[in-house]
């Protein structure tokens, strides 16, 4: 996703007086820059990084969701429209079966040494904000056995 792809979402929803949507990508927004700011590359925001925020703000939502009360129905409903925008913006995750296929492929050697913490500090600079950590763990905890 590129940065400025978000920023002309934004105003294209405050055009609409999408307020939801508005609110959701100014947050995304305000996340991406932050972080840019933290690494020192305000002006030059990757789409690697942009990905990694989305990713990171969209797992935040859904903790949000997860501990929302039940009986809170309008605060679980502003919560779950904003995470159907992020959602909108969110990178495609590998599948378990082509995470299985990217580790049989690429680290096969490393994943003979049957070193999980080895194995994982391997996998994880190639296919960070490309899947999700629980599932690459779980693959690579059943190829370790």
């Amino acid at each position: 996703m590129q940065f400025e792809t978000l920023q002309k979402d934004m105003i294209a929803a405050m055009k609409a007086k999408d307020k939801v949507r508005k609110e959701a990508i100014s947050s995304l927004i305000s996340a991406v820059k932050k972080t840019a700011i933290d690494e020192g590359t305000r002006d030059n925001i990757t789409e690697e990084l942009v990905n990694r925020v989305i990713l990171k703000e969209m797992k935040t939502v859904q903790e949000q969701l997860d501990s929302c009360p039940a009986d809170r129905i309008e605060l679980r409903d502003s919560y779950q429209a904003t995470m159907d925008v992020i959602k909108e913006y969110a990178p495609r995750l590998l599948t378990p079966d082509e995470v299985r296929a990217v580790l049989s492929e690429k680290f096969a050697d490393v994943i003979a040494t049957k070193n999980k913490g080895q194995i994982m500090k391997a996998v994880m600079g190639e296919l960070k904000g490309k899947a999700d950590g629980k599932v690459i763990n779980q693959i690579v905890s059943e190829m370790c056995k």
